[in-house]
């Protein structure tokens, strides 16, 4: 049987950190349940994009997970699939794509961990700081697979940042909540990612794995202290 591209990833990512446990597809909902849930979730939730969501839910000691993609954005994937090559005709879509199944990857891992304040800001931060670093790693894998020399050159990381991080607008949210979550891990990201292309392979690998392991607080700590680090080596 063929490997969907969801599976494929959330087979990566386990790879990298840990098992899940579970099969990540099994959560997938569809139009109607996502508008439920975006109505249980309150009035910011509005200003989400209607085109993914991961929603979560802890009731005890479970913890439900629900991943909503629209059928626009799985019609431009699956016209223009990334596992035949990544362009500015799929790379929103795969942004997006990536990101949710991440957020409900780590929210998993963590609850797994015994982390249980899944509606603190920073859980929240620190979701989407991750998937923001973990979705620039593997789009660098998949641009890389396509050239005949493996390698990702400067034009590709800069097109990378470009939609990954540059095309945000977190001015644009009207709640001041949201506007700061991603403003602030957007700039977190991108800084914490150029370091990231300093290292080689097996650092890099040791790395993300240590920042992962990190609390929201924790992994801001670090970006701004290699930020640092790097500022007065340059001066």
């Amino acid at each position: 049987m063929n490997e969907t591209l969801f599976s494929q990833i959330q087979k990566l990512f386990e790879r990298t950190y840990a098992q899940v446990g579970i099969n990540l597809e099994d959560c997938l909902i569809d139009r109607r349940r996502c508008a439920q849930l975006s109505l249980l979730a309150g009035k910011s939730a509005r200003e989400l994009s209607e085109l993914a969501r991961t929603f979560l839910r802890r009731t005890g000691d479970q913890l439900y997970v629900g991943i909503y993609y629209s059928r626009w954005l799985i019609e431009q994937l699956e016209q223009h699939d990334p596992r035949a090559g990544v362009g500015d005709r799929n790379i929103r879509s795969l942004i997006m794509f990536v990101e949710e199944l991440n957020h409900a990857l780590h929210a998993a891992l963590q609850f797994k961990s015994g982390i249980r304040e899944i509606a603190s800001e920073d859980f929240a931060r620190n979701l989407e700081l991750q998937a923001q670093v973990d979705t620039y790693l593997v789009l660098l894998l998949f641009i890389a697979f396509f050239r005949k020399t493996q390698r990702v050159s400067r034009m590709d990381r800069r097109w990378l940042r470009f939609h990954l991080f540059a095309r945000q607008c977190p001015e644009a949210f009207r709640d001041a909540n949201l506007r700061g979550r991603y403003l602030e891990t957007s700039q977190l990201a991108a800084s914490y990612t150029h370091y990231l292309d300093t290292l080689n392979g097996a650092r890099r690998l040791d790395e993300i794995r240590r920042f992962h392991s990190l609390d929201y607080g924790g992994k801001k700590a670090r970006i701004l202290a290699l930020t640092n680090r790097s500022a007065n080596q340059t001066n």
